[in-house]
């Protein structure tokens, strides 16, 4: 639609549109005018604007209002006329390091390049991870108390793993390290799922070379690693910065349209169509209100780009939602750098 349109007109709707982001305010004739310089009359505007009311791009939310861009008008804004700007030196810091400082625990990148992403474009940061398995590279148990112990999982891709289990008394540090040494050696370079049914097979025939108590600290850690992993199908889903989605609330619809928008997300399944329509975009994806199910309703929009590592395979998805008037010309390039430097770093 956008070749339809003729040169004035792309101006008229791009300062709209403009506009429009900066204020959060409806957008009248004599506003569009002065940005003229007086070279086209508020008259001559409205003219061109009732043929944008008329093409679906812009509308007016009271009778004697301005006019502001539909989703529509502001996926053919998007699309056609965004000049997307290049990040600052000092916000491509600011990503680096916070990723940086976080370490290279797969959770820990995770959550600090959310609340970054948050912080830097002042709306909701969100990332979403498919559950997958990662091969072991090393297993460790350390003593807490005399009836808890903890598991320290290296993982081949670098991230560090850690769960408490519950022992009987009377486990040795001598169990514990045998017990470490022993999945050790058998799941270095393999899942938990590849791995799981040989060391259960060997442990019921008792081959395996471990005593009694290294063999009940061997079962009580499969059996903590296999139920966090049984029935997990579903994204991991962290969102921050919620609440300032609230800054643009002006009605109690507005409010109650938001949070519906946050119990969608706490469910997190609604997450997991945006997570497939990513894996398969070729780098950053803008989903513009009604362009999406789980934002139709509350006037939202996301940008969302893919992380994957350096082999190119599909990690997980990061971005920011925010109102449909969001600065998506700064906002666009800033979550596509996060998703490369998080991608670089979880490789």
């Amino acid at each position: 639609m956008i070749q339809e349109l003729n040169e004035r007109s792309r101006e008229i709707f791009r300062i709209l549109v403009d506009e429009y982001v900066r204020t959060g305010e409806p957008v009248g004739s004599r506003t569009i005018s002065r940005r003229f310089d007086g070279s086209l009359s508020p008259a001559s505007v409205r003219n061109v604007m009732a043929d944008l009311e008329d093409a679906g791009l812009i509308a007016s939310p009271h009778t004697s209002s301005g006019r502001q861009p539909t989703d529509q008008g502001l996926r053919l804004f998007v699309d056609g006329l965004l000049q997307i700007g290049d990040l600052t030196a000092g916000d491509r810091a600011a990503i680096e390091a916070a990723c940086e400082d976080a370490g290279r625990a797969f959770e820990d990148v995770l959550q600090s390049a959310t609340g970054l992403l948050s912080g830097l474009s002042h709306h909701a940061g969100v990332v979403v991870a498919p559950k997958q398995e990662t091969a072991f590279r090393h297993v460790e148990f350390v003593s807490l108390s005399p009836d808890r112990a903890l598991v320290i999982v290296v993982l081949e891709n670098g991230a560090v793993e850690n769960r408490i289990i519950e022992l009987q008394p009377g486990i040795t540090p001598f169990a514990l390290s045998q017990a470490g040494n022993y999945l050790s050696a058998r799941l270095s370079g393999r899942t938990l799922e590849q791995a799981r049914h040989e060391i259960t097979e060997e442990l019921n025939r008792h081959e395996a070379e471990l005593d009694a108590l290294s063999q009940r600290v061997v079962e009580a850690g499969l059996a903590t690693w296999s139920g966090d992993n049984d029935g997990e199908d579903q994204a991991r889903l962290i969102v921050k910065g919620q609440a300032n989605l609230l800054d643009d609330v002006r009605a109690i619809a507005d409010l109650e349209r938001i949070r519906d928008l946050f119990d969608k997300l706490d469910e997190g399944q609604h997450m997991m169509g945006l997570l497939n329509l990513t894996q398969n975009a070729d780098g950053v994806s803008i989903f513009i209100g009604a362009d999406n199910d789980l934002f139709q309703l509350s006037g939202c929009s996301t940008i969302v780009a893919p992380v994957s590592d350096q082999d190119g395979r599909f990690i997980g998805a990061l971005g920011v939602i925010g109102p449909t008037r969001m600065n998506y010309a700064r906002i666009i390039p800033m979550v596509d750098y996060t998703a490369k430097v998080v991608g670089r770093l979880l490789s």
